[in-house]
């Protein structure tokens, strides 16, 4: 069972690493809410308050992010077919 939630923190950090490679702000947004969520899960398997909480400040500003992208897409879009 050890390697399982050991498996989720290994995926969220390739995640977050991959997120952090990647210029498009959509798809870093996703990795980094992919990678939070997977690390997430590793942090209560573990027990660490202070990680759990951490992530998930992390995956909420991702999200905010994320949002505001989209936002901002739509924006852009309809400008242009005006």
């Amino acid at each position: 069972m050890d390697l399982f939630f050991e498996a989720f923190g290994v995926l969220g950090l390739l995640f977050i690493s991959s997120g952090a490679l990647i210029t498009a702000r959509k798809k870093e947004d996703l990795l980094f809410i992919a990678g939070g969520l997977c690390l997430a899960v590793y942090s209560i398997y573990l027990e660490n308050l202070i990680f759990v909480l951490l992530q998930i400040v992390f995956i909420s500003s991702a999200g905010y992010n994320l949002m505001k992208t989209i936002k901002l897409e739509k924006k852009n879009n309809k400008e242009i077919s005006d």
